[in-house]
């Protein structure tokens, strides 16, 4: 049975807080666009983190960011260091969420086929 780790956990929920501050008003690139970060992993020795994010656009668009964030990520890490009261800031990593997407997609499948239950006539049992 995997430990809780309170102090990692609260780590992750400020990294979150503060990285999405950085990324509106710091980075300035237009392929990066509109992200939401979903989650925020930081290993129990706080020394790296996984940044889980989404965006409402293509998935092109997503796998750019990804590139764009990744190669900031020193830069992010240095602003995110004044922000923390850490000895140590860990290395940061992004990676695309697929789970909204998946979710999407999954509402969509179940609406598609609750329309084409209600569509069909009903079977009688009376004629049994």
């Amino acid at each position: 049975m995997a430990k809780d780790f309170p102090r990692s956990r609260r780590v992750a929920e400020q990294i979150q807080r503060e990285l999405a501050d950085i990324i509106r008003t710091e980075i300035h690139d237009p392929r990066v666009g509109m992200i939401t970060i979903t989650e925020v992993v930081v290993t129990h020795d706080l020394e790296h983190a996984k940044v889980y994010f989404t965006v409402f656009e293509s998935e092109q668009r997503a796998l750019e960011a990804v590139r764009v964030l990744n190669h900031a990520a020193g830069f992010i890490r240095a602003q995110l260091g004044p922000r923390m009261r850490l000895r140590i800031v860990p290395q940061i990593s992004f990676v695309y969420d697929t789970s909204v997407a998946r979710g999407a997609e999954l509402s969509r499948l179940i609406d598609e086929a609750v329309a084409a239950d209600t569509a069909r006539p009903a079977d009688d049992d009376n004629n049994a």
